[in-house]
């Protein structure tokens, strides 16, 4: 399919969010902190080395494990994660909110902000872009597992990536992770349409969401 054309019948973020391709991925719900595929290989990011007492958001987080792996670690940092599916491994020191990304609103802003291939199952990709960097203190960090040719707009990954480059993104291609430093308060030059979730698997291998978006006047 060209990434200008798009199906008739997109689905909006309230209905994708009840499909079984988001609600019952098993992308991320068992992944911890260290190892092969854990979180700080998978995002390139230490996240013990944050600074003390600092705050971490982790959006997506599955059961949470690694964030209970990394409070054991550095009891000082004050961890949330977010879920569609609340199905978490245990509260104790982390605080566990079941919510969808794209309505969820944070009460205080952090250190670091996180998405463990999390955003491949997202109607509003860039829109969830946005709002996490928004989050960011001034010296906050946001990194994510992004995939541009999950974004379906007119002139495709070259009118994506100049227009996230321009915000203050930095995108790795090979390892398909975005990241900015500072909070984000602008717009992108997008406006969302709705979502595929009949994509099929993308490089992950797993089921995905095309996100479809024309450009904003």
């Amino acid at each position: 399919m060209p990434r200008s054309s798009r199906p008739a019948d997109l689905l909006t973020d309230d209905v994708l969010e009840t499909s079984s391709v988001v609600a019952n991925n098993a992308m991320n719900r068992e992944r911890r902190l260290a190892g092969r595929d854990g979180y700080s290989r998978v995002l390139g990011f230490d996240i013990l080395g944050l600074p003390p007492d600092a705050r971490w958001l982790d959006l997506c987080c599955g059961s949470g494990r690694a964030l209970l792996d990394a409070a054991a670690a550095r009891p000082d940092l004050e961890i949330t994660g977010v879920d569609l599916v609340g199905y978490f491994a245990a509260a104790g020191p982390v605080r566990f909110e079941t919510a969808s990304i794209t309505a969820w609103e944070p009460a205080t802003e952090f250190d670091l902000v996180t998405c463990v291939h999390g955003l491949h199952y997202v109607g509003d990709k860039l829109g969830a872009l946005r709002r996490a960097a928004s989050w960011l203190s001034d010296e906050g960090v946001f990194v994510a597992n992004f995939d541009v040719a999950g974004v379906r707009v007119p002139g495709g990954a070259r009118r994506v990536l100049p227009a996230l480059r321009e915000a203050g993104f930095t995108y790795d291609s090979r390892a398909r992770r975005i990241r900015r430093t500072g909070r984000f308060t602008g717009a992108l030059p997008f406006r969302y349409l709705g979502a595929d979730d009949r994509a099929g698997p993308n490089h992950t291998g797993q089921p995905a969401v095309h996100s479809y978006y024309e450009l904003a006047l």
